[in-house]
């Protein structure tokens, strides 16, 4: 009897302290189900790319990204690329992963963004470490401001070696999808009418370069904000319009004030969705 009410009060304890915890995120899937760790990671290892969508400034969606490629390599080859990372840098990547230049060397020879060393340099040195190719995707932002300026026609005038680093002209571009129509409305309508079509050249660009550095039967992993590819949009519906048989798989990130179930303005806008509190402290 002793134990059997011993038993009990630790339950009971048990109970009490699992109820006072604040979970750092909650995964759901896109019907807004809650979902496994575990389980996210078997689906996601059957994919040919998977487009992680974070905030920039997010610990959690930095910390998963690394969680989630570390256990993507366990089962597959893997491939990596970020938006965080221009095409005109490549090289210098290249050759810091290779081990041919030190990290001071990359950090001034690449345009590298102000929180590299805490949220993109771990997975950089998770590329070196297990010399796993790793993808400048974005074209360089002084010819996304001239898209944003001009339109894509601001793009004609650019040397062939400038266009090799943007996706090839003329893009694919649909003001009729929902993400850059949002866009155009935020900017208050034809005052900023270029500036969805600066995001497509982004988009497009990312996506190219994904299918450049692509290796069949490898498992191609990319790291850029949730708005490239929120709602199977973005770079994912350029990767579709180029090669539709590939099997691809997104996750994205929200917040909410109270994360223990998804808003239904969340819902759907990726295979899987980490939802972390609107006060989760940020990287800056």
């Amino acid at each position: 009897m002793k134990s059997t009410g011993l038993l009990i009060a630790c339950l009971f304890l048990f109970a009490i302290g699992f109820g006072q915890q604040k979970p750092a995120y909650i995964l759901y899937n896109a019907k807004g189900k809650k979902i496994g760790y575990e389980k996210m990671i078997r689906i996601l290892q059957d994919k040919d790319i998977v487009l992680f969508g974070e905030f920039h400034n997010n610990p959690i969606s930095h910390w998963l990204q690394l969680e989630v490629t570390t256990d993507l390599k366990e089962k597959r080859n893997l491939v990596m690329g970020a938006e965080m990372f221009e095409q005109d840098n490549q090289n210098a990547l290249d050759l810091y992963v290779s081990g041919k230049i030190k990290a001071k060397e990359l950090d001034s020879t690449a345009r590298l963004w102000k929180n590299y060393p805490t949220d993109y340099a771990p997975l950089v040195n998770f590329a070196k470490e297990n010399q796993i190719h790793f993808a400048a995707t974005n074209v360089p932002r002084k010819y996304a401001a001239m898209v944003s300026k001009g339109g894509f026609e601001a793009l004609d005038s650019v040397s062939a070696k400038e266009k090799s680093w943007i996706a090839p002209l003329p893009i694919a571009y649909d003001p009729e999808l929902p993400g850059y129509k949002k866009m155009l409305e935020m900017m208050g309508g034809h005052s900023g009418v270029n500036l969805p079509k600066a995001q497509a050249i982004k988009d497009a660009t990312m996506a190219y370069f994904i299918l450049q550095n692509y290796s069949p039967g490898s498992l191609f992993i990319h790291f850029n904000g949730s708005y490239h590819s929120d709602n199977y949009e973005g770079i994912l519906w350029h990767l579709k319009n180029k090669r539709p048989e590939l099997h691809y798989g997104t996750i994205t990130t929200v917040s909410q004030k109270d994360i223990s179930k998804l808003l239904a303005e969340n819902i759907g806008r990726a295979d899987f969705i980490i939802c972390v509190p609107d006060d989760m402290t940020t990287t800056y």
